[in-house]
């Protein structure tokens, strides 16, 4: 679906807090929930001007916010406020374009379970070539059903286990009752205390 369940919103919010990186890259957008959780809390006191009591222009933004999202009818006044690029593209299309470490954090939630498994760990590779300092995904524990007739991109096509993501290099699993929030970190980069 075009949101995220909320039980792992403070995780992964947390996650991006700790790394403070200054370039973001949120893979499969949806309605843009995690843009706008990421500007707010990355950007934070950029945002707005408290002594003048107006909001900062996007050219004072301290962070880039950069979407990629297969299905345009998602797109919502969210995306225009929190991302400075959208794609609207597929991802499978998009990735292979982007430069090396060209973000810093590269995010992708609750979108691997869409793809079949051979594209999934394509997509996955990807990620990590495309992050300087880490990737963070997310994917249901458990493999619930889906097929959306309106957005075929929606249709659940694969389920992954934590050894799975942890031989494509996503080793590091984040505490969440309902999904694997893994995380593959560039060399040299590592866990906050």
């Amino acid at each position: 679906m075009p949101f995220s369940q909320s039980g792992q919103l403070s995780a992964i919010v947390r996650f991006a807090e700790q790394l403070q990186p200054t370039s973001v890259l949120d893979v499969g957008t949806g309605m843009g929930q995690y843009g706008l959780l990421l500007r707010n809390n990355l950007e934070n006191i950029n945002l707005f001007d408290v002594e003048k009591g107006v909001q900062r222009p996007r050219s004072e933004w301290k962070v880039r916010i950069d979407g990629i999202e297969g299905f345009p009818a998602y797109r919502t006044p969210v995306h225009d406020h929190a991302y400075q690029h959208i794609w609207w593209e597929h991802a499978q299309a998009r990735l292979p374009l982007l430069a090396d470490r060209a973000y810093e954090l590269v995010i992708c939630i609750d979108v691997l379970e869409h793809f079949d498994k051979p594209e999934g760990e394509q997509v996955l590779r990807q990620l990590r070539r495309i992050a300087s300092r880490a990737v963070l995904i997310s994917t249901p524990k458990d493999f619930h059903a889906q097929e959306v007739e309106a957005n075929p991109l929606e249709n659940h096509r694969s389920h992954w286990s934590q050894q799975e993501l942890a031989a494509l290099g996503y080793g590091e699993i984040l505490p969440d009752a309902e999904s694997w929030i893994a995380v593959a970190r560039a060399d040299g980069e590592r866990a906050a205390p």
